[in-house]
């Protein structure tokens, strides 16, 4: 049985900034690092403890100065805060990638669909019976 094709849920997480939940893909990842160190992880797929933020100054400045350190359980890793900040600039500075597309393509027709179709719809003539049309006595 073909059936139409089922969209992926997109995960959501929480901005560690304000609070709001959004698609992963809108927010920034922080790792804290196996090795202990804080770093900006664009793709997402770093190992390590992460936290998210908005691709906003506000947001990172928000985490920072509250939740930031204790999201990604790092409480004597504030030195390393001037660092990140200046990552995550760097990082805002860049284009933000695009967003991935959702819907797929539509798939081809089969070439015996296509060498039949443009010939014009396939209806076999109505015959009409012994006393010929109906309705028309």
């Amino acid at each position: 049985m073909m059936g139409v094709p089922q969209t992926r849920r997109q995960p959501q997480r929480t901005c560690v900034g304000c609070g709001e939940v959004q698609g992963k893909r809108e927010l920034v990842r922080i790792v804290r690092t196996p090795e202990g160190l804080l770093a900006c992880d664009p793709t997402g797929k770093r190992n390590g403890r992460g936290a998210y933020v908005h691709r906003e100054g506000g947001c990172f400045e928000r985490a920072a100065a509250g939740r930031l350190l204790r999201a990604l359980r790092a409480a004597e890793a504030g030195d390393q805060l001037v660092s990140l900040r200046e990552a995550f600039s760097a990082l805002l500075a860049q284009p933000q990638p695009r967003a991935p597309q959702l819907h797929r393509a539509a798939a081809p027709l089969p070439e015996h669909l296509i060498a039949r179709n443009r010939h014009g719809p396939t209806r076999t003539p109505k015959r009409s019976g012994p006393g010929g049309p109906k309705g028309t006595q």
